[in-house]
């Protein structure tokens, strides 16, 4: 079993890097909410890496449950992966799923201090694996599946919050926090969405943004999603560098130019390459902006 489920996590969802992954997400929205308040003091303890840890575990249930929601259909169009393939089983992912969810639980129970957005989190996310009970209606559409999955990344984003904010004895409801929720979330939305953006020439059975609606107009619908995120990135960090505003101005213009240049050649390139490498450019850039911030504050150095 420990063999198969090695198999499925170096091609699926390699456990270490997604493992940094989850410290990073949190670790970006818990000090930009922090900044953002003024805070600089900061008190890190063993529940900030069980944060951390819990990103990591959620993303990883919705992977395995991605796989059983979808599994008769990549029997047909994905049968070299590891579930179809029969190089792991059902059952194998269950039990460690299953372990993995158990263990979460308990931790964020006796360590965190916002165990019911917890519990808010896992409800919608096993609906979401259950289709919300509405499979038919909602696997049949694509825009419908966007609408109700997506948002599992801002609930993510407010279980950070609800964490940073209860530590701190912040208020909750500040645009700083509206902010830090959206920063997140609009990068899933976007990679969401363009990697389900192809030239016509590589369509197949697969249903994709493109095929229903031609590939220039979701080009563009991701391209205003592009100009609002970074705007929502500029507010969060303009405060605390000037030179990160630059820098994540500099990273939106080339990608724009990439939008540009696929709608005129959709066969130029993969449009998910480009907006993953600008989504890591970006991501670097507020973490970078974080940790020189914090730098700087303890070094008694203005940032310009």
């Amino acid at each position: 079993m420990l063999k198969r489920l090695d198999i499925y996590f170096r091609e699926m969802y390699p456990l270490l890097p997604r493992l940094i992954l989850g410290f990073i997400v949190f670790g970006e929205i818990y000090f930009i909410v922090l900044l953002n308040n003024g805070v600089t003091d900061f008190s890190i303890s063993l529940a900030e890496f069980i944060g951390g840890f819990t990103v990591f575990s959620f993303l990883c249930w919705l992977r395995i449950a991605d796989d059983f929601k979808d599994y008769e259909l990549d029997c047909r169009l994905f049968s070299h992966r590891p579930l179809p393939s029969g190089r792991v089983t059902k059952k194998d992912l269950a039990i460690f799923i299953t372990s993995l969810i158990a263990v979460t639980v308990i931790l964020n129970f006796v360590f965190l201090n916002n165990f019911l957005f917890f519990l808010f989190l896992y409800i919608y996310g096993t609906l979401m694996s259950l289709w919300f009970f509405q499979k038919k209606k909602i696997q049949k559409s694509l825009p419908l599946a966007l609408v109700t999955h997506n948002p599992v990344q801002m609930i993510l984003n407010i279980y950070i919050i609800s964490f940073t904010c209860i530590k701190y004895g912040l208020s909750a409801f500040t645009l700083t926090n509206f902010l830090a929720m959206m920063t997140l979330y609009f990068p899933a939305l976007i990679w969401e969405i363009s990697r389900k953006i192809r030239a016509p020439k590589d369509e197949t059975e697969y249903v994709t943004y493109s095929k229903l609606f031609g590939y220039k107009k979701p080009v563009k619908f991701v391209l205003v999603l592009t100009l609002v995120d970074i705007l929502t990135n500029i507010l969060l960090v303009y405060r605390l560098s000037w030179i990160s505003v630059a820098a994540l101005l500099i990273n939106v213009a080339w990608m724009t130019w990439k939008f540009v240049e696929f709608i005129g050649d959709p066969t130029k390139f993969r449009l998910v390459d480009k907006v993953e490498k600008y989504t890591y450019i970006q991501e670097s850039i507020m973490l970078i902006t974080v940790a020189g911030y914090i730098i700087s504050q303890r070094m008694g150095v203005t940032l310009i």
